[in-house]
């Protein structure tokens, strides 16, 4: 089990520690996840999200070789921007989704889920030392705060001006107090903020500014119900083996003009034969939350199945992230079977929030 570098702070703080994906981070606070995740939609807080792994990639062939592995195309981009994007199997399912961040002519860094980050190298042709590019595995060597929330950046300026300015879809190098961070402008709470990759003996420094600066420290509970709000998927529920690009409704990650990705092939069968589910969001009477793997009723028939669900502190009802037939649509009403007992639930629009 592997332990971020603001370990210390978090059990300082005593937060309560759970594994994820390989690690041991904080999955709330003494304040709650309810506190954590309001703070998060009406001020700002920070999460410590070093479980996130981080290839930096370089060398004349770098470009050529994420654009061949992955779905999107970075030439819709550039030097100093980030770009979400997924590594598919043969089958066209998702192996991993990802956002690439390019800080300079000559590097990227590849962000993958946590448990992801060999199996995303390994797709890139291993270290490739010597061959014209290199993945090398930096993890270990940065910690990575997101500052999320409609005032993180207000809050941010007061520890480092040039942060909190970084715009939404950029990355750009900032230094505070002599240290060097990195700084994109991305998250994955459906609010605005950063993430901001700081050095390991630095992260502490850091991450005790943050806070003096009266940004809550926010776990992965709230995390994880600030995307299911967000309608934001999240790999090994709405993602994963089986499960498509398209099935999930983010065929824009995916750039079919570009010759040749990863799946390419079979992901354009699936294209042209129709997709046989698709994700949607449910809106359940009441406050009991769905849970995953709960399944979805049509006039009492099973029809799909809940990939995530929970309680939503803003809606103050139950919701749910759920795979169901195509010819689902907005403002349908199926139910959600809870343990025996078939709840109404509404099919709404995404983000539930």
């Amino acid at each position: 089990m592997r332990s971020s570098p603001l370990e210390g702070r978090h059990r300082a703080l005593e937060a309560k520690m759970v594994p994820f994906g390989g690690w041991e981070m904080p999955l709330s606070y003494p304040s709650g996840t309810l506190a954590e995740h309001r703070a998060c939609r009406t001020d700002a807080v920070v999460f410590d999200v070093s479980h996130l792994g981080t290839l930096r990639v370089t060398g004349p062939d770098a470009y050529g070789r994420l654009q061949q592995a992955f779905t999107n195309d970075l030439a819709r981009i550039g030097p100093g921007r980030t770009q979400y994007t997924h590594l598919l199997d043969d089958d066209g399912s998702v192996l991993d989704d990802i956002i690439v961040w390019w800080p300079d002519q000559d590097s990227f860094d590849v962000m993958p889920n946590a448990s992801n980050t060999d199996r995303v190298r390994d797709a890139l042709g291993g270290s490739g030392a010597g061959v014209g590019f290199q993945a090398v595995d930096v993890t270990g060597s940065r910690a990575v705060l997101a500052v999320q929330g409609p005032e993180a950046r207000s809050r941010l300026a007061a520890v480092s001006p040039g942060a909190s300015e970084v715009a939404r879809n950029c990355v750009a190098p900032v230094e505070w107090e002599g240290i060097p961070l990195t700084v994109a402008g991305t998250g994955y709470t459906g609010e605005d903020g950063v993430e901001v990759a700081v050095p390991a003996a630095a992260a502490e420094r850091l991450w005790d500014a943050v806070t003096e600066a009266g940004i809550l420290p926010a776990g992965l509970g709230a995390r994880d119900t600030l995307r299911l709000e967000a309608g934001l998927p999240l790999h090994g529920h709405e993602l994963g083996p089986g499960i498509t690009p398209l099935q999930a409704g983010l065929g824009w990650v995916v750039r079919w003009d570009k010759p040749s990705f990863q799946g390419r092939e079979a992901l354009a069968v699936e294209r042209e034969r129709g997709i046989h589910r698709r994700l949607r969001g449910l809106r359940v009477k009441g406050r009991r939350p769905p849970r995953e793997g709960q399944a979805v009723l049509r006039d009492g028939e099973v029809v799909g199945e809940v990939t995530s669900g929970n309680f939503s502190p803003m809606l103050e009802t139950g919701i749910a992230l759920a795979l169901v037939p195509p010819d689902v649509n907005i403002g349908d009403e199926l139910a959600v079977d809870m343990r025996g007992t078939e709840v109404p639930a509404s099919v709404v629009k995404l983000p539930f929030v």
